[in-house]
């Protein structure tokens, strides 16, 4: 039998066959093959084939490819984490203010994703809006579908359409409102967090990533994370995460645009055709990145 993974918790998993049944399921033994450096082997959204022992539990034999991803790396494991799957997809949210709008938190965001199409949100416009404007138009010169929000004033219509028939991974910092926003759509009561005074961020709220659905809207509600590494890959995938990197044709076609000779960035940089903050955002993901495939190789990983 077949399901879809709608909770995590603990090495347990609750799930729903496509005839509306719901399943608790655990992993039979050591039967997934995934790679070593995966973290967790099942995440929302994932489908996966089960034998069931009753009619509401059972066990998990197989998982199914995936089409689209959201992984971070987690330092303390040294492995990749994969958050949320199978979304059509991803809505970045940020926020004007309490906590601080961070673009390179969006950035880090992007190239945490895979497979998907990708959104950004800025919810808190009530607040007002100032630099942030100037990011705004980058984003969607870049491609990306940025919206303006005030999950405060329940201004989200020209979201909502967007949503309808689709899976969305919602993915953001505390504090931000991501789930205010979710509450407002779907109608659930998902628990709200404040603003840490001292540090001016959000306080977690959400600790596991949770599928939830209203009518045609399908949403994955990621935990909010303060800080994320890109997964642990290979160096030119996080360069293709950059579509103004992605499209440089270089003297080398390999080039990660790190000051290789013939690299034609820096001069692009210099000249205000690529975003300075952006490049430098890509720098430091990629030296992260280096760190991490040295730090392996010394510990024989």
């Amino acid at each position: 039998m077949i399901a879809q993974i709608r909770r995590s918790i603990n090495n347990t998993y609750e799930a729903f066959c496509e005839d509306g049944r719901p399943y608790r399921l655990k992993i039979k033994g050591k039967v997934l093959s995934v790679p070593r450096w995966e973290y967790n082997p099942i995440a929302v959204g994932d489908y996966v084939e089960f034998c069931p022992h009753s009619d509401s539990e059972g066990l998990i034999t197989g998982r199914l490819e995936r089409k689209s991803s959201f992984t971070r790396f987690l330092n303390k494991v040294s492995l990749n984490q994969t958050i949320a799957v199978n979304m059509d997809q991803a809505l970045i949210v940020s926020s004007v203010k309490s906590p601080a709008f961070h673009p390179r938190f969006i950035d880090r965001a992007i190239a945490s994703l895979s497979g998907c199409d990708i959104m950004i949100a800025i919810n808190k416009t009530d607040l007002g809006m100032d630099e942030e404007e100037r990011e705004v138009e980058l984003y969607e010169s870049l491609g990306y579908k940025t919206l303006l929000i005030s999950v405060k004033q329940g201004d989200i219509s020209a979201l909502l359409p967007l949503l309808k028939g689709k899976l969305t991974a919602l993915i953001g910092p505390s504090g931000v409102g991501k789930s205010s926003l979710v509450n407002l759509i779907t109608g659930s009561s998902q628990r709200v967090g404040d603003i840490s005074d001292k540090y001016n961020r959000g306080k977690h709220t959400t600790n596991h990533a949770l599928f939830l659905e209203k009518d045609d809207i399908r949403l994955i509600d990621t935990p909010g994370i303060r800080e994320i590494i890109p997964p642990l890959e290979e160096p030119v995938m996080l360069r293709d995460a950059f579509p103004e990197l992605r499209a440089i044709d270089c003297r080398y076609s390999n080039c990660l645009h790190d000051g290789e000779e013939g690299c034609l960035v820096s001069s692009l940089v210099e000249s205000g055709v690529i975003d300075e903050g952006r490049y430098e955002g890509y720098l430091s993901m990629l030296h992260d990145l280096r760190g991490i495939h040295e730090r392996m190789i010394r510990n024989k990983w």
